[in-house]
């Protein structure tokens, strides 16, 4: 098992790797291998990246995140410009209109608002305006719509499983009620967990994803 040094040395390392980030702006702290990032990222979009960046590392059993972001002089925008592009880019990007989900910006922070029928539609969605430089953060409050048998969820999930992370699906238990999936059993990281969320957020039917996975 990695040491809690070691383990800061490399989520250190990944943090330089990675293009979207600025290391400097990202402070490392780890014990009993929970990692604790700090500092004030530039954007929203910097902030996840750092993240998913200490989440790849092999070893971490979690990631607490105490950052701010302080966006530069030059991507500062007014929060009515923020709502405009928003909107424009649920339009494009999963054809979301203004009535389907409500757009609301506060200082920066955006909260989406509404119902849509598959929840990749909401997660594209949020997805893509967390990567606005101008965006401080996203708070998606929008439910999905739409009914599935659970027993066909549950089949679905199992055979994306099959193909998607084969490995993992062993050691997977998937339970659905009423449109929410709990998943439970034992991935070997952070990376493995997080393929395993997306892989039952994208079933049909899904409204709710319930993660107690182990990380060990």
């Amino acid at each position: 098992m990695k040491s809690d040094m070691e383990l800061k040395r490399q989520v250190e390392e990944e943090l330089e790797w990675d293009p979207a980030i600025n290391a400097t702006d990202i402070g490392v702290e780890v014990r009993e291998r929970v990692v604790t990032l700090s500092g004030h990222p530039a954007n929203y979009a910097e902030k996840l990246a750092a993240e998913k960046a200490a989440q790849r590392v092999a070893g971490v059993k979690a990631v607490v995140v105490e950052m701010d972001v302080r966006l530069l002089d030059k991507d500062v925008r007014t929060d009515e410009e923020i709502a405009n592009a928003v909107r424009t880019i649920m339009h494009w990007t999963v054809g979301l209109s203004e009535e389907a989900v409500k757009v609301q910006v506060e200082k920066g922070w955006v909260t989406l608002r509404g119902e849509v029928d598959r929840a990749y539609q909401s997660h594209v969605a949020t997805r893509t305006i967390s990567h606005m430089r101008s965006v401080r953060g996203v708070s998606n409050l929008i439910s999905i719509g739409g009914d599935t048998a659970a027993h066909e969820i549950d089949e679905q999930i199992g055979k994306a499983l099959q193909r998607h992370a084969e490995r993992e699906a062993k050691h997977i238990g998937v339970k659905v009620h009423e449109g929410t999936v709990t998943l439970t059993g034992i991935v070997g990281s952070m990376a493995e967990r997080s393929a395993v969320r997306g892989v039952a957020w994208s079933a049909p039917g899904v409204h709710a994803v319930v993660d107690n996975l182990i990380v060990v």
